[in-house]
């Protein structure tokens, strides 16, 4: 399991860049800045996110998944495999129950245009030919939507904001010539191409 949008020339849309952006910053609880007032916490955080994103690193396990990714591990209960009427049967009972979805968070202090470490990862990984101009391209929307975009560092932002950023650049890069090719070519072959 992992977020590996980035085989077909896209960012993990829909949530997947939030998630883990609230995530890096939820793993970040005790900040504690560095000469320049960076929190050395929420860079290794944010760094994690980023490489588990550009690099669509897959969990082998439940319990890796859980650690990298937005997942929330249950118990397994043995029951036999659930039908699609389960499934409908439960969401109805929720909302006879009242359910109401989790209140969005507003405050989620953005990384912010401080990308710099995510920047000279992608810049390392271009000039020793890991990645290619496109794949360069792709890193720098990822980085860009996971730090808030261009913003000061520490603005609070909310979770439609990142949903937002995450829609522009998911839209911005289904318009490229080599997304489309490797979209394509995924739908064909069912293998990467790496263009």
């Amino acid at each position: 399991m992992g977020l590996v949008e980035v085989g077909v020339g896209l960012l993990p849309g829909g949530g997947g860049c939030k998630e883990m952006l609230l995530r890096a910053v939820d793993s970040a609880a005790s900040i504690r800045p560095d000469a320049r007032g960076e929190s050395v916490e929420l860079l290794e955080a944010m760094k994690k996110a980023f490489e588990t994103i550009a690099t669509a690193k897959v969990a082998t396990s439940a319990h890796e998944a859980a650690a990298r990714l937005p997942i929330e591990l249950r118990p397994h209960h043995h029951e036999p495999r659930a039908r699609p009427s389960d499934s409908k049967t439960r969401a109805l009972e929720l909302v006879r129950a009242g359910y109401e979805p989790p209140v969005m968070r507003t405050d989620i202090p953005a990384p912010g245009e401080n990308i710099s470490p995510l920047s000279n990862w992608i810049h390392i990984m271009r000039q020793g030919d890991f990645i290619s101009d496109h794949e360069k391209k792709l890193g720098t929307k990822i980085a860009e939507v996971l730090c808030g975009g261009n913003i000061t560092p520490g603005t609070p932002i909310s979770e439609q904001y990142v949903l937002d950023l995450e829609r522009e650049a998911f839209k911005s890069l289904c318009g490229e010539k080599k997304t489309q090719e490797r979209i394509q070519f995924t739908l064909k072959t069912g293998k990467t191409l790496r263009n």
